[in-house]
């Protein structure tokens, strides 16, 4: 027997729709340069706008870009900041039956090329702090057509057109066009850090229903009350699905463009009253950093709207965690998730029956979180056997569900997707633990997990708890080279500007929370760790620049299990 209810096609439109319709008149704030001062730096200057005025130059934005004769499926990359004309990409590419292709900003101009060529883009879309690229990019990619500059240009570059003029110059697309929802609707290319990157491909489908997911009150706790300001950049999964989700449930949109430093966060959530924010780590530990600045000096913030600070990209610290609720009596929520998953997998949201605030609160907020609804996890050995859930055993992290990839972009990858028990499943990389309330804890990724004698260690527990010290602002944990136990723990550590801290400080710190064989032989000081485009440590390079460190004795005790 079938059911009787209406096939609806999940499509974009269907979100551009609620904006232009009943959430026409709620704010969308962009904080944008405007020039630079005497040091070169850029000064911020306010823009606002509505739902319905995005929804108006999103569809005039359609319009244009198939007035350009591009066909459906044809991809149009951004390389831009976030922002109000962000969005509007963001809603009228993929309405007019085109792929919005976010480009990471931070990449080498040669990786740049490369992805657009890949893609096959017909169309970038760039903003004007970035224009200098243009000459090169159009040389190296002979299938872009066409360079629409988003913002204004101090002098005129040849062969570009600029966006304001584009989109108001077009009439506003009248009509959609037939769109399937498991068409593609945007794409992502993944941050290649064990070789090229490899493009995933989002659909209508899995756009809308990882909007209506993300949204719940155990999940990010979006609504049409929220003011919503996403760090977390719109070149990279979509902003975390963020500009959708709010667009979706008519939240309040706030965007810091090129400011991200602590001082202009805090600004920003105060003079906007924003009620959720979303980062990776690094971002916040500099608006930690501002908060305690400011309250010593006698004139804190009022972040008194401020419910949620999502952190994701990498695993935050309990001591962060614990600093923004006892400090600022802010609550840090750790999400979860990839390119491949769209990316929210898990959010870590606490039981009802326990306190948030207790121990075992914090525990719990410091790892990755239960599923939204949808999302299965689950953990497999390398012959990938299913593997217990008691919160101890450590396996490969496997998901499957409507916004989890199927394939890579032209095939690449595949070995990441596999059958079990006639189920595609999807490996992610991770190596985590999953208990029996369904808390899943990130331990490490695969290539970082470091293997002493046989025995396993995180990296990433090291460092977590090693960043608790009070003398350390940042610390990675690193494989070295051992003739004995093959690999051992190195922490490298930067530490807070005019403090220092030893080895045997970090040891008795680590001493009562881990096995002897897990402590680190040696730490080594530095200024600073190498961050990747989306904000995580790059390992790679440190491994590289430490490769054949020895320490010149190694401390008493770190000894493996016989």
């Amino acid at each position: 027997m079938q059911g009787n209810m209406m096939d609806v096609q999940l499509t974009v439109p269907t979100i551009l729709e609620r904006i232009r319709g009943q959430y026409r008149n709620r704010e969308v704030v962009s904080l944008l340069a405007a020039g630079r001062d005497e040091a070169g730096n850029p000064v911020p200057k306010k823009h606002h706008t509505t739902y319905g005025e995005v929804a108006d130059r999103a569809l005039r934005l359609a319009s244009g870009l198939l007035g350009l004769g591009l066909q459906k499926g044809d991809r149009v990359a951004t390389l831009a900041v976030n922002s109000f004309r962000h969005l509007e990409a963001y809603l009228g590419v993929p309405s007019a039956g085109l792929v919005l292709h976010t480009v990471n900003i931070r990449l080498h101009p040669e990786q740049v090329a490369w992805i657009l060529n890949d893609a096959e883009d017909r169309v970038l879309m760039i903003e004007n702090v970035f224009a200098a690229m243009v000459p090169a990019l159009k040389a190296a990619c002979p299938r872009l057509e066409q360079v629409i500059v988003m913002g204004p240009l101090p002098q005129a570059i040849p062969g570009v057109q600029d966006y304001d003029t584009f989109v108001m110059g077009a009439e506003p697309l009248a009509r959609y066009p037939r769109l399937d929802e498991n068409e593609a609707a945007a794409m992502c290319y993944t941050s290649g850090t064990t070789g090229n990157p490899k493009g995933v491909v989002y659909t209508h489908r899995s756009t809308v229903l990882h909007s209506l997911a993300s949204a719940p009150k155990d999940a990010l706790n979006v609504g049409e009350a929220d003011s919503v300001l996403p760090i977390v950049p719109m070149f990279h999964v979509n902003a975390w699905g963020l500009p959708y989700t709010c667009a979706m449930y008519g939240a309040k949109q706030v965007y810091a463009g090129v400011f991200s430093d602590g001082r202009s966060i805090a600004t920003l959530l105060q003079e906007e009253g924003v009620t959720i924010t979303a980062g990776v780590p690094t971002i916040w530990m500099g608006l930690l950093a501002e908060l305690d600045r400011a309250k010593e000096a006698g004139e804190p913030y009022n972040l008194g709207p401020l419910e949620r600070v999502i952190v994701g990209g990498s695993a935050a610290p309990e001591a962060m965690i614990r600093a923004f609720q006892t400090r600022h009596a802010l609550t840090m929520l750790q999400a979860w998730g990839m390119t491949e998953t769209h990316p929210l997998g898990t959010a870590s949201s606490v039981p009802f029956d326990v306190d948030p605030n207790s121990d075992e609160g914090y525990k719990l907020r410091a790892k990755q979180g239960r599923t939204v609804p949808l999302v299965s996890l689950d953990i497999v050995d390398g012959e990938r056997r299913r593997l217990p859930h008691d919160g101890k055993t450590m396996g490969n992290l496997i998901a499957r569900g409507p916004w989890i990839a199927s394939s890579y972009y032209k095939g690449a990858g595949q070995d990441n997707f596999f059958d079990l028990d006639g189920e595609l499943w999807f490996d992610t990389g991770d190596i985590s633990t999953l208990d029996e309330r369904g808390y899943m804890h990130i331990q490490d990724r695969s290539k970082d997990l470091i293997k002493s004698g046989g025995e396993w260690i995180s990296s990433v527990d090291l460092e977590n708890a090693i960043m608790a010290h009070p003398a350390v602002a940042q610390c990675a944990v690193i494989a070295m080279d051992d003739p004995k136990w093959d690999e051992r723990p190195l922490a490298v550590v930067v530490p807070r500007p005019g403090q220092s801290v030893t080895h045997q400080e970090l040891l008795e710190l680590l001493e009562p929370q881990f096995a002897k064989f897990w402590l680190p032989d040696a730490t080594v000081l530095t200024d600073s760790i190498p961050i990747g485009a989306t904000g995580k440590f790059l390992k790679r390079e440190l491994r590289e620049e430490y490769r054949g460190y020895s320490p010149t004795r190694s401390p008493e005790g770190a000894e493996q299990p016989q």
